[in-house]
């Protein structure tokens, strides 16, 4: 028992050794310690203020702004094989089967989905010229053409995320430009509720307006023939015409006036109880809020900033100090120096 509590003893007296040194090392090198956080914490500082004053063009580190459009999708709409019929009959089945999107997926993973096709993404290139706006060159050793590497830039920077609770789908992107950012989510959030429109997911929307075109077309028949009508009413008050003629082609256009209003009417009915059951129902897409130009920066947060580089600083020269120890010790060690120089002839 004596011999176990001596060693245990002695463990604790290592300790309280090792633990002296590190403070002595610590004591002994204080000066470089502060001079080396002190210099970082200054010089961050000041990279972060000539930052904040140079403008965005010329700034090491802009201030960048985040828009956002928030849209409503009615997920309900998509169960029941509604996806897999959709998927099908536009033929992106198979593109959305690549990329993660099954037919028991929900429409906010297929509008994901849509935000990161070459088609969208191309199609912002082009609108706002990205290539030329973010100096976008290609190097010799890849392909000529520079699209590709637009489409990983814009991808980084242009976001779309989706809210399963609320089904509130949101389209974000950052640039140093919120009059611009702002132009961006808007033209995306347009070009996305066009692509739903011609894939045809709401019906109901594509009914509306399948009738509203029918009823438009009915109207001008109906005043097409209501003018044939008086013309050969005002032809036959003229006289010099051929009665009996005049009287068949009155018979014959007062038929048509009479079915195509017939059709009117029934459009039109259609039409109200249409606009019934779309009041009662949830839209698959609806613009909640277009984007607004921020007037509060996104990033970068030059105060965390600050904050991590004077601490690694502080953890790098702490680290240093004990470098600076342990080569000063295998100086004064003749065995350790010994060793470095190797077995001499």
């Amino acid at each position: 028992m004596n011999i176990l509590k001596d060693y245990m003893n002695e463990e604790t007296n290592d300790d309280e050794i090792s633990l002296i040194d590190l403070f002595a090392v610590l004591w002994h090198r204080k000066i470089m310690i502060l001079v080396i956080t002190l210099i970082a914490m200054v010089g961050v500082v000041v990279y972060a203020v000539i930052s904040l004053k140079l403008p965005s063009e010329t700034s090491p580190l802009p201030n960048e702004y985040t828009p956002t459009a928030l849209m409503l999708i009615n997920n309900a709409s998509s169960s029941g094989g509604g996806m897999a019929a959709m998927l099908g009959a536009s033929g992106l089945g198979g593109l959305a089967g690549l990329a993660g999107v099954s037919t028991g997926s929900t429409f906010s993973d297929l509008a994901i989905y849509l935000v990161g096709t070459n088609s969208l993404l191309d199609s912002v290139v082009d609108e706002f010229d990205l290539i030329t706006r973010y100096n976008i060159e290609t190097p010799k050793a890849k392909a000529k053409s520079p699209r590709a590497d637009s489409r990983k830039v814009l991808k980084k920077i242009l976001t779309a995320s989706s809210d399963e609770k609320s089904g509130v789908f949101s389209i974000s992107f950052t640039d140093t430009d919120p009059v611009f950012a702002q132009r961006v989510v808007n033209f995306c959030v347009s070009y996305l509720q066009a692509w739903f429109d011609e894939l045809g997911i709401d019906k109901n929307k594509l009914e509306k307006e399948n009738l509203e075109k029918n009823i438009r077309n009915t109207y001008d028949e109906i005043m097409k023939r209501e003018l044939e009508t008086r013309q050969l009413e005002q032809s036959v008050q003229r006289g010099g015409v051929n009665i009996p003629a005049i009287s068949l082609d009155l018979s014959r256009i007062q038929l048509e006036l009479g079915a195509q209003r017939q059709v009117y009417t029934q459009l039109k009915v259609q039409y109200e109880l249409l606009k019934v059951t779309m009041a009662s129902e949830k839209p698959v897409f609806q613009i909640l809020e277009m984007a607004e130009v921020p007037d509060k920066k996104s990033g970068p947060s030059r105060g965390l900033l600050c904050i991590i580089v004077t601490f690694a600083a502080g953890f790098f020269s702490i680290f240093l100090a004990f470098v600076l120890n342990a080569i000063s010790n295998i100086r004064k060690d003749p065995e350790a120096m010994a060793k470095l120089k190797g077995p001499q002839r």
